[in-house]
């Protein structure tokens, strides 16, 4: 949610919408009935065999996120590491699809969590996308898929990191992250009593940066330039780069936790092809075909579709 084009930046509608975010109270306020919200987003893993009927002929293009998908959403943001057999799962993946790995993390950041140089990683939020650094089975018609449509903002996200580093200082649990082409402040160790003060010492310095735009996820807010480029902007850009733009064979699987993987399920809805599959334990309100609930179940799906186009090799 752009929290700037929706009002939302005022202190008292800011801090409802950080408690928004967190699951505790986003579980009581979702008031969705859990049954009928499966029956619109039914579990992928149950529903395994319409996935592949619907992807029958068609050229499979995986997308993924990675907090909250390959790994376990945790307190500290540096530990968000993915277990070996999570790392198994995608290269085998990668083997047969071509797969994308698209976090708001920072792209060297998110590399080296996942260590595996045969994909393509767009980080900040698809600001940052870069092609295989090392043999593909997969290949783009370019040698290097390269975009990094924010480049003029890395002056200012320097500036506003260090002033927003400085002020969290006074925060307990506060911690900004650099993301490269965008910032997180990360408050899910920060006490709710703190939530007000945090918000509004975010939105004090941003005053100072009309070209920047103020939008929330999982107990962190995000700061990115104020460009039309997201998630779903590099859904298309990537498939574009691997000659499918256009093409009607092909069949993008998007799978991702959180708000701002919105974008792309959205992408993919208007182009009525592929699924998106959100990656939650509660309803929420979402443009995904298809459902998991948790990273298990994330490892355990891209088995299952490798297992399924190996048997058809």
């Amino acid at each position: 949610m752009d929290l700037a084009a929706s009002g939302l930046l005022r202190a008292g509608s800011l801090l409802d919408s950080m408690k928004a975010s967190s699951p505790r109270h986003a579980k009581f306020a979702a008031g969705a009935d859990h049954e009928d919200w499966m029956e619109k987003h039914p579990s992928a893993l149950e529903r395994f065999e319409a996935v592949l009927a619907a992807a029958e002929g068609k050229e499979i293009v995986m997308f993924l996120d990675y907090d909250g998908t390959l790994s376990p959403i945790v307190e500290d943001p540096d530990s968000a590491v993915m277990t070996e057999d999570m790392r198994d799962a995608v290269r085998s993946v990668a083997q047969h699809f071509p797969t994308a790995i698209v976090s708001g993390r920072g792209r060297d950041k998110v590399l080296n969590f996942v260590k595996l140089e045969e994909l393509y990683y767009a980080g900040s939020h698809g600001m940052d996308i870069k092609g295989p650094t090392t043999v593909s089975n997969h290949k783009a018609k370019a040698d290097e898929v390269l975009c990094q449509p924010a480049t003029e903002f890395l002056p200012v996200i320097q500036e506003v990191y260090e002033t927003l580093t400085a002020k969290m200082e006074s925060i307990p649990g506060a911690m900004v992250e650099n993301n490269k082409f965008c910032l997180s402040v990360h408050f899910r160790c920060v006490h709710e009593e703190e939530w007000d003060d945090l918000g509004e010492q975010v939105m004090a310095v941003l005053e100072g940066y009309p070209d920047l735009r103020l939008t929330k996820g999982r107990k962190v807010l995000e700061i990115r330039p104020s460009i039309k480029w997201d998630k779903g902007n590099a859904l298309e850009f990537l498939l574009e780069s691997l000659g499918y733009a256009g093409r009607d064979d092909v069949f993008p699987i998007y799978i991702g936790d959180d708000r701002t993987d919105e974008d792309a399920f959205k992408v993919l809805r208007n182009m009525g092809q592929g699924i998106g599959i959100l990656v939650t334990k509660f309803p929420k309100e979402t443009t995904a075909s298809y459902s998991l609930r948790e990273p298990a179940e994330v490892k355990d799906f891209l088995r299952k579709l490798v297992k399924c186009n190996g048997t058809k090799g």
